[in-house]
């Protein structure tokens, strides 16, 4: 059993925010008298919760953890470390994620086959992506989309973190997905953007954001967004619809909306009674004075059969490079299964992505705004080529391809710093610098100096 010591710092201190008057009555006339039980709850300290990565069997804590019932690889942690001063955490050993939100696993499990084609389309920051990565494995695929253009490049690096390579990350608007994709997804979930009540207690400057008139504004922005993507779910497909708000304005009514209109059928959900989820009509709620988590909603439904026409992928035009075939030889050492993964040079950067999908995700390239496709592989440098980053994040990287340095927690926080690192006796090239077994990333021994080359927009900043 691997030994895991995490330094967890106490610096949690809100600015007390009243709850909104509008709110308060709202959830009066959804909860009666146990309305009072969840205001308490709201006043309370947020629950801190993680879900691991496969790249690790166990992971164990100074701190105690509880397991989360809905999610085998799912914990609760009783203080809230500072993660940034672990660099398994930035090795993507686990990902920090709201517990009531890990039920998609108990949605997916009951409905979903693993070799599926899967929207997120609301998917920064990457909870539910790495958690539907794990799930799809190699024999399925995930597009992992967000509109937002900041918050795609931060979803791209949790998800190059995670190292599945199962995974396109996209940025576009959802009738582009209606419009390009048509009956393409076997599943689609969407995430929706909301009033945001479930984070009451953890955000309190979301308090202030409220109201009845943004409710009723994110109710109609998410029955857009619906309707804008639902041509690109399969007749029979799964939709996941989800938010982190609590009123029926936003949940329940949105999910009959569905049914009713876009024409749906609401599916159940298994779970225990124990766990203290409430369901209703049409989904299930997580209550943070039920359920050990915070607010969030959940609906799965199937689209309803029809004659259709199978997605065809078309032609396009996508600037591929011809790649130099001493490199592609070069870089088909750097993984255990060479032959799972098509290879496609773009400018200077080799990538690697599933075999499987390679005519669908070739398409996916041209039609739509691609930040990344599987993982980067390769760099041509001069007359060399080097692994690039997430390759060291990958998990079909072959470690024995490279001379390995065991770091020690403080070099690990340096090169994490894209700090100049002191390692001596190694040799010329490439190595791989792991922490704890873990491989961290790779630095470049040049003789006179070993270069650090953690990417500079992923280093810690502030300790």
């Amino acid at each position: 059993m691997q030994r895991y010591k995490i330094f967890i710092t106490f610096a949690r201190n809100f600015e007390k925010k009243v709850l909104p008057v509008d709110f308060i009555d709202s959830m009066r006339q959804q909860l009666g008298s146990e309305a009072n039980l969840l205001f308490q709850a709201l006043e309370t300290e947020p629950v801190t919760s993680i879900r691991l990565n496969d790249k690790l069997e166990v992971l164990t804590f100074d701190c105690d953890t509880d397991e989360v019932p809905w999610h085998l690889d799912g914990y609760y942690l009783t203080g809230r470390p500072q993660f940034t001063l672990d660099p398994l955490f930035h090795a993507g050993c686990y990902y920090v994620q709201e517990a009531s939100s890990m039920f998609l696993q108990q949605a997916i499990e009951q409905y979903l086959p693993q070799d599926s084609i899967v929207l997120d389309l609301c998917a920064a920051p990457g909870g539910k992506s790495t958690l539907l990565s794990q799930y799809l494995s190699s024999a399925g695929l995930l597009i992992s989309n967000e509109v937002n253009r900041q918050r795609v490049f931060i979803l791209s690096e949790n998800i190059q973190k995670w190292g599945n390579g199962n995974t396109v990350v996209t940025h576009n608007k959802p009738a582009e997905f209606g419009e390009q994709c048509a009956n393409l997804f076997d599943c689609i979930v969407v995430d929706a953007p909301c009033s945001g009540e479930g984070m009451f207690r953890k955000d309190h400057a979301a308090r202030d954001e409220w109201s009845l008139r943004n409710i009723k504004m994110c109710a109609e922005r998410q029955r857009s967004i619906l309707m804008d993507v639902w041509n690109a779910l399969k007749p029979g497909g799964l939709l996941i619809y989800s938010t982190c708000t609590f009123n029926s304005e936003e949940n329940e009514d949105n999910a009959l909306w569905i049914a009713e209109c876009l024409g749906a059928d609401i599916l159940p959900i298994p779970y225990e009674p124990d766990w203290g989820i409430t369901e209703t009509q049409a989904g299930y709620h997580f209550y943070p004075h039920k359920t050990r988590g915070e607010g969030f909603y959940i609906c799965a439904l199937r689209k309803n059969e029809e004659p259709f026409s199978p997605f065809k992928v078309r032609e396009g035009k996508h600037r591929i490079v011809k790649a130099n075939e001493e490199y592609v030889n070069t870089v088909r050492t750097w993984l255990q299964h060479p032959d799972e993964w098509a290879l496609r040079q773009s400018d200077r950067f080799i990538t690697a992505y599933p075999k499987k999908y390679k005519e669908l995700i070739d398409y996916l390239s041209t039609f739509l705004t691609c930040i990344s496709t599987g993982f980067g592989i390769g760099e041509e440098r001069g007359k060399f080529m080097a692994p690039q980053h997430s390759l060291s994040m990958a998990k079909d990287l072959k470690r024995d391809a490279f001379p390995q340095v065991a770091l020690t927690r403080e070099q690990a926080l340096a090169y994490l710093r894209t700090e100049a690192l002191t390692l001596e006796n190694l040799p010329l090239g490439s190595i791989l610098l792991t922490y704890d077994d873990v491989p961290l990333g790779f630095a470049k021994n040049v003789g006179n100096r070993l270069n650090n080359l953690y990417p500079n927009e992923w280093r810690i900043r502030h300790l």
